[in-house]
């Protein structure tokens, strides 16, 4: 009730502050909202300001494609550092070091879209426009300089705004408004969710669903992921997605698989909420559940089928041999368990070659492998035919791996692999190394 309390409070003043302003005669959307932002950055009074801000978004929101571009373009464009004044603060700031100087010198060097997109946030729904105006702009921006500069100050922003103090952990259940499990539907994005029932299946007895959301998006998740409470390390998806509820068979689980996890928000790509919740969840789990001691996750290998492939063609294994050149060549050997079972030792090895593979940052190569073992996990297991799905053939030669959360080895784990580049495994998968 908060929530929609302070919105409808929003709403108000922007409706008072409607009166003190003359919307722009123009009948571009585009060219009108230039001229509303120029006006809501001169300085205005709290209640124009957020009618201001709120004209700005219903005219974004209202814009055509090519002139939402046009209007990140002018972000990028007018509204950033004035390098001569910025130079001319340094310069003051290096003669005469103290504290005013250095509060002008951080003026001059903030960009003043900065300051601009503050006050679009203002305006009800400003956040969720914001938000989706960064969106298109990584779709855009590509190599350009100015747009680049313009994503640094999004993602700037969005590190206050998104902070951990503002985030809200829920766990999502079946009773949970319909409005937010339609949302669980469409942003699935590792498993897809096929409906209402295998929703309702995937939030049963012995399973959790938990996620972040923030108050200025209302109904909005920015993260979710999916938990399976068992009573072994699981090595295939198919079973935890497809079986039925355990209706209280074991009622006692000892462990907790993190098979899905799901950013809900395009436009909040790079900012970091997964390790936030995954150990929320786990303080959750180990509350409510005390037999729940071990905490991993069954997770894709997305990029092993396209690394592969160029390792094979360019640099192949001493270790692999003819007959396994021409099982893969052919079209359908995922469809065949003769070929499945001749190739298991080579594409484990290869697997575990990959998984353990650092790039020239020291950072793991795979992105899913990264999140993981940067939040203080291990790589316990690889696991042949973890998920033969077209999908997961097509990504990962039909394999999964399971990251192992131990809670005595996290903060160790992270400071290995963060610090120099060291991947934290089980004695399993060292062994499985070529």
């Amino acid at each position: 009730m908060g929530r929609i309390w302070m919105h409808r409070a929003v709403e108000a003043v922007a409706d008072l502050g409607r009166q003190y302003f003359e919307r722009p005669s123009s009948k571009s959307p585009l060219k009108a909202a230039q001229s509303l932002c120029r006006d809501l950055l001169s300085g205005k009074g709290e209640a124009s300001g957020t009618a201001l801000a709120r004209e700005v978004v219903a005219l974004y929101e209202k814009m055509p494609d090519l002139d939402r571009l046009g209007f990140l373009d002018m972000l990028a464009r007018d509204y950033e550092v004035a390098p001569e004044t910025a130079a001319a603060a340094a310069e003051t700031y290096a003669r005469n070091p103290d504290a005013a100087s250095l509060s002008a010198l951080r003026a001059a060097v903030e960009p003043p879209r900065q300051e601009l997109l503050r006050r679009i946030n203002t305006a009800p729904g400003g956040t969720a426009a914001i938000v989706h105006m960064r969106e298109r702009l990584l779709l855009a921006m590509g190599d350009d300089p100015a747009l680049r500069a313009l994503d640094e100050d999004f993602r700037h922003l969005f590190e206050s705004w998104f902070n951990r103090g503002f985030l809200q952990f829920e766990r999502i259940e079946w009773r949970t408004p319909a409005a937010i499990l339609e949302k669980l539907i469409a942003y699935e994005a590792v498993h897809e969710i096929e409906g209402w029932e295998d929703l309702r299946r995937r939030l049963g007895d012995d399973r959790r669903c938990f996620a972040f959301f923030h108050p200025a998006l209302v109904d909005e998740p920015l993260i979710f992921v999916e938990v399976a409470l068992t009573g072994r390390l699981s090595n295939q998806i198919a079973p935890l997605i497809q079986s039925d509820p355990d209706n209280g068979k074991d009622d006692k689980p000892s462990t907790a698989i993190f098979y899905s996890i799901s950013n809900c928000q395009a436009g909040l790509a790079g900012i970091s909420f997964g390790n936030l919740l995954i150990k929320q969840v786990v303080d959750a789990l180990s509350m409510e559940l005390p037999t729940v001691r071990n905490f991993a996750t069954l997770s894709p290998i997305p990029r092993f089928r396209s690394w592969l492939d160029r390792e094979l063609r360019d640099t192949p294994p001493a270790f692999m041999k003819e007959n396994d050149f021409r099982r893969l060549s052919e079209p359908d050997w995922a469809e065949d368990a003769t070929h499945r079972t001749a190739l298991k030792p080579l594409l484990t090895k290869l697997c575990a070659k990959y998984l353990t593979s650092t790039d020239s940052r020291g950072r793991a190569l795979d992105p899913v492998a990264r999140f993981h073992l940067g939040n203080g996990a291990a790589i316990e297991r690889i696991n042949w035919e973890g998920d033969l799905s077209a999908r997961g053939i097509a990504q990962s030669a039909g394999m999964m791996v399971n990251y192992s959360y131990r809670p005595d080895d996290i903060v160790g784990n992270h400071e290995a692999y963060v610090g120099r580049g060291e991947i934290a495994m089980s004695s399993k998968v060292k062994g499985m190394l070529p």
